[in-house]
Parts: C-alpha cells; structure tokens; sequence
C-alpha cells in the first residue's frame, strides 16, 4: 500500500480537526514523536507511518458516526418571512453567507427561497427593477424537512440527497438548520 510523505499527516490531521494528543492516544504513538514526524525533524519506521494513516483513516470513518442532528445544525436560523420582498431576502442571503434561505409565516415554515430560485425569475427576462420588489412567497420553492434534534446524521444525510436543507426542531420549533456545507464538515 502506498502512503503519502509522513510529513502530511500533520495536513490529514487538521484537516479532520483531530489534536495530536487524539491521535497519539488511538494509535498509540507518542504525541513528541507525531508532533517531530510532522515537521520532518524524525524519519519515523514504515511501521510507525503505516499505523499513523491507518489510525486517520478509522478516525476518519468514525467521524458523524455518533451525532445527531442537533450536533452539527447551525444555531440561530437564519430566515426570511414570506410577505418580505426579494430584495430583503437577497441582502439577508449575502449579509449571512447562505446561498438558500427557510421562508417562514409567523413561527411556521411554509417555504425556501434560493439564489439559483431568484436567478431564473431574471433569466426568464423578469426586469431586476420588478424582481426587487416581489414577495418572497410568489417565488419560494418548497419548504425544507423538518427533523428532531435527535435524528442520527446518517438519516439527515440520506435526506440530503433530494434536498439542500434540513430544519432541525426542539419540541416543535425550529432551533436550526443543517446545509450541505454542514454536512460536508463531517467529511
């Protein structure tokens, strides 16, 4: 089998946001000698190298294998309500980072309105001066799922594959939503 240079360990490792003292004590390895493997002070056996990657790579498969929904849902909602104007949700996408947004009635969702949603309203030769000033629920798609907080990540990722989005809810209100950008977190 063939490895990358030892000194990537270091960018698995962070990548997968596990410390050197995580790693040292799954594989047994101490943290020193992690630590000089990855800045290339020490030439570490194949055997210590091998263990080191395959140690990563259970690390890696174990990653979500525990959470639940509510582990990984970003806190605070960022929504829009379905009587705001388009030009309202496109500055709430941009000021928040969110390319998709849940659109709500009160306390209810009742809808989502996406960049790609608004970008066919004008493709269609809707003039931007008409665009600004719709409402968002003559345009909003389909409202996200709704998951407890308690759902295991790998049920919320079999919903992701037909979907952008999940709203995860606590006794019956939404607390969060979960991205494919949240999931990819995992990986």
């Amino acid at each position: 089998m063939k490895f990358p240079p030892a000194t990537e360990i270091r960018k698995i490792r962070m990548n997968m946001d596990i410390t050197q003292a995580e790693l040292a004590a799954r594989s047994g390895v101490s943290q020193g000698t992690i630590a000089k493997i990855e800045r290339g002070k020490i030439s570490a056996s194949y055997d210590t190298v091998v263990n080191l990657f395959n140690t990563l790579e259970a690390m890696r498969l174990d990653i979500g294998k525990d959470l639940v929904a509510s582990d990984i849902c970003s806190k605070g909602l960022v929504s829009i309500q379905s009587t705001e104007t388009i030009m309202e949700a496109s500055r709430t996408m941009r000021e928040n980072g969110y390319s998709q947004l849940p659109v709500f009635s009160g306390g209810v969702p009742v809808g989502s309105i996406s960049e790609r949603g608004i970008f066919e309203l004008i493709g269609r030769g809707t003039p931007m001066d008409v665009v600004d000033k719709m409402i968002v629920q003559q345009i909003m798609g389909e409202s996200f799922p709704v998951v407890s907080e308690s759902t295991p990540i790998a049920t919320v990722a079999g919903m992701m594959n037909n979907w952008n989005a999940v709203l995860v809810s606590h006794n019956g209100q939404i607390v969060g939503m979960i991205t494919n950008a949240d999931m990819l977190k995992l990986i």
